[in-house]
């Protein structure tokens, strides 16, 4: 019943975020979709023992890879569907509670906890990159042409 919960809130997060980034009403489920598949490959690697970021990165790959699948199927620009897709993923949760710990003057923690936001976000960042470089490499040695500037 978890994974359900998971899948649903995480659907509902990635579609909402959608609606506030304007995204075109006609791919607002396939925005959802693409959050939905990243938060879940997270949570399944994080419930079987890996480390958050690695997870993290795993999560974002999948997430650059769908949105370039749905960049090209729907004839959307894919920062839509990267944005929208990554939001699950964004330890936002954890920045506030390393604000809170600097604020509350727990130093200790609050360093530990911008560490780890530090390492989650650049794991995001790390992951579509990687993904964006692997679809580089598979067009350019495929040997299909793409339109060069003069």
């Amino acid at each position: 019943m978890a994974i359900v919960a998971q899948l649903i809130t995480s659907f509902v997060a990635s579609a909402g975020f959608g609606i506030l980034f304007n995204a075109p009403r006609k791919v607002l489920f396939q925005c959802g979709i693409v959050g939905m598949a990243g938060w879940i490959v997270y949570y399944l690697f994080v419930q079987n023992g890996m480390d958050t970021v690695p997870a993290t990165i795993l999560g974002a790959m999948l997430v650059a890879l769908l949105s370039q699948i749905c960049s090209r199927v729907y004839k959307t620009p894919i920062i839509i569907f990267n944005v929208s897709g990554i939001i699950p993923l964004v330890p936002g949760g954890m920045a506030y509670e390393a604000m809170r710990s600097f604020v509350q003057n727990d130093y200790f923690n609050a360093v530990q906890y911008s560490a780890k936001v530090m390492l989650l976000a650049g794991g995001i960042a790390i992951g579509l990159m990687f993904s964006e470089v692997l679809n580089q490499i598979i067009r350019k040695t495929s040997g299909r042409k793409t339109r060069t500037q003069l």
